[in-house]
């Protein structure tokens, strides 16, 4: 059971030391955390030595040493200075009480700028983009793996079976699916690491590479060599899937295991390198990765390369149910139903989202057919991701109070690194990039639309002094002419400020039916930047009459306010502040505890508006949108057969000047 902890009383939480605990739990390192962490985090980074050198020689079809050499060297440095450096070292810092993702990151940096929300935005939906092309192609490339050994296999319904099963996999959990999935990819690792190493024997001096010279000579010297960083780009696109999935498996294992996972994917890149040089002045004829495998291997192998390019899916999926599970206690998404599927902390399933990313997975399955068609989307929305997490990751270091110039350094090498992948992956718009654009769009227009019509709600709900009510308030409660509405009467308040309630509230209390209540509770929620608070206060405005709650909650914590308010019942109780037994004569003397009914208002669009048109198409599509997300009640986690929802007309600005004349007969 979740616990709430009151900040008026003297078990006032010490939050240096929950700090210093988290730290030592999001460092702590474990087997099993280390094992989950193979299963759910490395499926994307892990499985592109399948088609990164392959996408790099075959740009230019002929096997040459200058070409070989830059591309691995470009390899090596984009992994140390992209996933290592950038992610592992620097910014698994960043972390907002464990979780991790671009949203956490702007959580801890808002309150700085405004327009930090922008790359937040584009960054978080390119990522979610990149979430729904990432399945089809691992998938798709593994399948078809398959045509070596099966040429007329039919691969398509193939890849929409298992896409499906993996999608009905997610409501286990990804610890679960970490514990199913991580033997398979520490299997697939040792595999890449020896094959590599045996590899290498024919031709060492590929370890060269590692000289940032020929990287050099690559992307300055080789004809076209600029713009193979669109190729080169594929080895580290699972790295802001890394930083996402940081909540599910800890700091501590996600960088002990990232040691040995970058260990083999280097060999294995090594390998495939000194076997391309072999083969130097010819025309690339098979794929480098499957041409190391001894051929009595090569059905093992192939079987091993498609259990584990079917899990590089998973990293972006558990990825995108945490991206979204931030969004909306940011109120950056619509308010969907979010599911903890397990007891361990940070690991979250969204039924919606997971309806949608397997639609739009099957779509792109579909449509493109092949997995040489969808390379072109690959890889381009997540370079905005990374160019955005840059923004933001700048100013977080400029407010950790870290020296201006390393801050600015950071800015300067990663936004150089990170505008040259994207200008080298605008050449794949024209021929399918423009599909995972198309999606982030769709997916900024939607987080757009509901940030800025919740700020328009806000800035035209009217408030009131609840202290000018509290006398009306008290004779209506004494009022025995009017009908009891409830014992105890629960309002969900929006007004942040303890000495305010909205008018509707006043209004649906006064007006609308007088509501006659023996205690008037006003409950307002504030989702805080810190994901895991728990924590109520209470005001008394009038003993026994008027109380009012208000819940600290984090962006992380699921909103069970009715088990919440019961447990703030209890503590009140138990210290004497409030009496719930019956009002009623017989139930009072049998000692029962008396009936509480919730009033939750929702709003809807009115007919008597005049707005501008810009706010109206907002507006409009707002609503329509709410239309499929989750109702108040349950959003709020209240029980249904004690909450009445009561509709009120959101005018945004009534209209004027109507022309109605009278006429006598």
């Amino acid at each position: 059971m979740a616990v709430i902890t009151s900040v008026e009383t003297s078990n006032k939480p010490d939050h240096t030391k929950i700090h210093h605990s988290h730290a030592e739990n999001l460092s702590k390192i474990s087997a099993a955390g280390l094992l989950v962490a193979l299963g759910i985090i490395y499926g994307d980074i892990g499985t592109s030595p399948l088609y990164v050198l392959k996408a790099i020689i075959g740009e230019r079809g002929r096997i040459q040493q200058d070409l070989v050499y830059g591309g691995i060297s470009c390899i090596f440095w984009t992994l140390t200075l992209q996933t290592t450096f950038k992610y592992v070292i620097l910014t698994l810092r960043a972390d907002n009480r464990g979780e991790g993702g671009i949203f956490s990151l702007y959580a801890l940096v808002r309150r700085h700028a405004k327009w930090l929300t922008i790359p937040a935005i584009i960054g978080g939906s390119a990522l979610l983009a990149d979430g729904i092309i990432t399945p089809p192609i691992s998938v798709s490339s593994a399948i078809e793996g398959l045509q070596i050994l099966y040429p007329d296999i039919q691969t398509i319904p193939i890849i929409i079976g298992i896409l499906t099963l993996l999608f009905l996999l997610q409501g286990f959990g990804t610890k679960f699916v970490g514990k199913a999935f991580g033997p398979m990819m520490l299997i697939w690792f040792l595999m890449l690491g020896l094959l590599g190493i045996i590899s290498l024997l024919a031709h060492p001096q590929i370890l060269q590479a590692a000289n940032p010279y020929y990287a050099y000579q690559l992307l300055t010297v080789y004809p076209g060599g600029f713009w193979l960083l669109g190729a080169v780009f594929l080895c580290t696109t699972g790295a802001e899937a890394l930083y996402s999935d940081l909540g599910h498996c800890g700091r501590g294992n996600i960088r002990v295991s990232w040691v040995f996972v970058k260990t083999c994917l280097l060999l294995n890149y090594f390998g495939q390198g000194a076997w391309l040089i072999t083969q130097n002045g010819q025309n690339l004829q098979q794929n480098p990765f499957y041409a190391i495998m001894p051929s009595w291997f090569l059905i093992v192998g192939i079987i091993i390369a498609t259990l584990a390019a079917i899990i590089a899916s998973q990293a972006l999926i558990s990825g995108s149910f945490t991206l979204i599970g931030e969004a909306i206690r940011l109120n950056l998404w619509p308010k969907v139903r979010i599911l903890y599927p397990t007891l361990s902390k940070g690991q979250v399933y969204v039924p919606s989202v997971n309806k949608l990313l397997w639609a739009g997975c099957i779509g792109i399955v579909l449509y493109f057919r092949r997995s040489e068609n969808m390379e072109a989307a690959y890889g381009l929305a997540i370079t905005v991701t990374m160019l955005m997490t840059t923004l933001l990751m700048f100013y977080y270091l400029y407010t950790r109070r870290f020296p201006l110039w390393a801050a600015g350094l950071f800015l300067v090498v990663y936004l150089t690194i990170e505008l040259s992948f994207l200008i080298a992956n605008l050449i794949k718009f024209p021929h399918g990039g423009w599909v995972s654009l198309a999606i982030g769009l769709s997916l900024v227009m939607v987080m757009y639309i509901w940030l800025r019509a919740n700020k328009i709600k806000q800035r035209l709900t009217e408030y009131v002094p609840l202290q000018a009510y509290i006398p009306q308030l008290k004779e209506l409660s004494s009022d025995l002419s009017v009908p009891k509405y409830a014992t105890h009467l629960v309002f969900m308040t929006n007004a942040s400020r303890q000495q305010e309630i909205e008018s509707k509230i006043i209004y649906s209390i006064f007006q609308k039916r007088p509501k006659r209540a023996d205690i008037y509770w006003f409950v307002h929620v504030d989702t805080v930047d810190d994901p895991y608070t728990m924590e109520y206060s209470v005001q008394t405005l009038a003993t026994d009459d008027i109380i009012r709650v208000h819940f600290k909650l984090g962006f992380r914590v699921a909103l069970r306010i009715n088990l919440f308010f019961r447990k703030v019942i209890e503590d009140m109780v138990k210290n004497g502040e409030v009496d719930v037994t019956s009002r009623y004569e017989s139930l009072n003397k049998q000692n029962v505890t008396g009936d509480f009914r919730f009033v939750v208002l929702e709003k809807f669009l009115s007919y008597e508006n005049e707005m501008p048109f810009i706010e109206r198409l907002i507006m409009e599509a707002y609503f329509f949108i709410k239309g499929f997300t989750t109702p108040e009640d349950r959003w709020f986690g209240l029980d249904t057969s004690s909450v009445k929802i009561e509709k009120v007309p959101l005018i945004i600005k009534p209209v004027e000047n109507v022309a109605l004349t009278r006429v006598d007969k």
